[in-house]
């Protein structure tokens, strides 16, 4: 029996963005993924939220999703309530989804995979996979495979200045996020 071959999108989601989507549908369409979860992290690792709650993130993700049937979100990192580690997200998921299914774990060229925890036995548990964006220039990893795709020059990070400045974010969100910011007035 051939088993599912599931994306994994995890991040911050500080907002979800254009970006995000077309990693995921890019890798969706090249790794004949049958579905991708973005997994919006509860308090990562390596970064400061100060932004925007977790539960915000998650719901403008869950919004981000909406309208591509092979898009799902996931609440599985904001029930733990703590600090969100892959390998612990990965654990889960293969329990979840049982020996026969695949996990290819989506990433942005701009991740340190040798700060994670675990790394190793992450590795063994999903295929890792780097999203390189034309122009960028990132190193070898053991184990990681590679896919180009086009490039998106958008961050989270680059939104948030975007909105504090007051400026136009649409195109850059899909329009339902951008409604939720507007309406709770997230970033100001």
């Amino acid at each position: 029996m051939k088993g599912k071959r599931i994306g994994i999108l995890g991040g911050t989601f500080n907002p979800p963005h254009i970006g995000h989507l077309v990693l995921a549908q890019e890798a969706a369409l090249r790794l004949g993924l049958d579905k991708v979860i973005f997994i919006p992290a509860y308090i990562p690792p390596h970064k400061k939220i100060p932004d925007c709650s977790a539960d915000m993130r998650y719901r403008m993700t869950v919004l981000a999703c909406q309208g591509n049937p092979v898009f799902e979100a996931s609440p599985i990192e904001m029930k733990k309530r703590s600090v969100s580690y892959s390998i612990e997200t990965l654990k889960t998921l293969k329990k979840k989804y049982g020996k026969n299914t695949r996990l290819f774990f989506l990433l942005g060229a701009d991740n340190k995979l040798g700060t994670w925890k675990d790394i190793k036995k992450a590795l063994d548990l999903a295929d890792f996979v780097v999203a390189n964006r034309s122009g960028s220039r990132s190193g070898r990893t053991r184990g990681v495979r590679r896919i180009k795709m086009a490039s998106v020059d958008i961050s989270s990070s680059s939104i948030r200045r975007i909105i504090r400045k007051s400026g136009e974010i649409r195109y850059l969100v899909p329009e339902p996020v951008r409604r939720f910011i507007q309406k709770h007035r997230l970033y100001k």
